[in-house]
């Protein structure tokens, strides 16, 4: 039986992993799986119960009762959580603010990591995060590591975030983003690292287009292997 095809796309917060793994699992008929939608799913619920951030014990507690669904659509990946389309509200300041926190708890993660593995041996995948080609998915055939410069990334998010109707300043997003990495590459449990055979692709000057048809033709190369 052929080997299900895995693509490990790793990186710092807005470094372009979502933007770029959403194109390129539509190009090849992959399954994309945004592992970050499902650590903000977590953090949004436990804001809006009231469980206590700091107690990795009861998050996963709550996570083991919490159904996390992606959807594929028309129109993209849809998130819900116990049935409610979160899509959009888990993109929100607020859980933005403590989705590093959350995720890192080993508690936390173990369960994750559990769901994200059995999603990925249903098809072929696209699957982006901070630990997949390190933690995740270890013999994923492709893996690749998206960096960016601060001053980039937070340029970025800011546009994200114009086009919502929110008007953060360059600055706070800068401090967040610089916060956020700190504590994902600081963390205990699987920290935000580049696997050793993971092709590293520093985004700040190239197009969404050129870092796609980067990861393709590195896709085409393995898969003629």
């Amino acid at each position: 039986m052929e080997r299900l095809f895995q693509i490990a796309i790793d990186g710092p917060a807005a470094a372009g992993k979502s933007t770029v793994a959403k194109i390129v699992s539509k190009k090849l008929g992959y399954v994309y799986i945004d592992t970050g939608a499902m650590y903000r799913s977590l953090t949004y619920k436990a804001l809006a119960v009231g469980t206590d951030l700091n107690n990795g014990v009861k998050l996963q507690t709550l996570l083991c009762e919490t159904e996390i669904i992606l959807r594929q659509s028309e129109s993209g990946q849809r998130v819900f959580v116990d049935g409610e389309d979160v899509t959009e509200r888990i993109r929100y300041p607020d859980v933005t603010a403590q989705v590093s926190l959350v995720s890192s708890f080993q508690e936390v993660r173990t369960e994750m990591v559990r769901r994200q593995r059995v999603l990925a041996e249903r098809c072929n995948v696209v699957m982006d995060g901070r630990d997949v080609g390190t933690h995740v998915l270890p013999k994923a055939q492709v893996k690749i590591f998206l960096k960016a410069s601060v001053d980039e990334r937070a340029v970025r998010r800011f546009k994200e975030e114009e086009l919502k109707g929110r008007h953060p300043s360059i600055k706070s997003l800068k401090e967040a983003i610089a916060l956020r990495d700190k504590m994902d590459m600081e963390r205990t449990a699987s920290p935000l690292v580049k696997a050793d055979d993971a092709v590293e692709m520093d985004t700040t000057s190239l197009s969404v287009e050129e870092v796609v048809a980067g990861i393709l033709e590195i896709v085409k190369k393995r898969r003629s292997i």
